[in-house]
């Protein structure tokens, strides 16, 4: 089974729109990373995606760097500072689709957003 989650920093004073294009962002910039065979399977099992929450930056780039380490499609999401943010903010990651065991071993304990 394939899964997408995208973890989002809940640390971060922005508005439901805003923090709604960056899930977006991280969706499908993570999606673009994916191994083609990958995305065609998750999509015919339903295109399983997750939102969770992560407290901190330092939190957030731990379990980024766990991801990288796994070798998992990523994207880690960053604000271009046009409107709420400054620019640079690092505001989520998006990991997968990929396999869901895998990715639940980095993110497994996270609570829904």
């Amino acid at each position: 089974m394939l899964k997408q989650v995208i973890v989002v920093r809940k640390d971060i004073e922005w508005g439901k729109g805003k923090l709604a294009a960056h899930v977006a962002h991280a969706a499908v910039d993570s999606l673009m990373k994916a191994d083609p065979e990958d995305v065609e399977k998750w999509r015919k099992e339903g295109g399983m995606k997750i939102v969770l929450k992560i407290p901190t930056l330092k939190e957030l780039n731990a379990v980024s760097k766990k991801v990288k380490e796994s070798k998992l499609p990523f994207a880690l999401i960053r604000d271009a500072g046009k409107t709420q943010l400054k620019s640079g903010t690092v505001t989520c990651l998006g990991v997968g689709p990929s396999d869901q065991k895998k990715i639940d071993k980095i993110t497994g304990k996270l609570k829904l957003l």
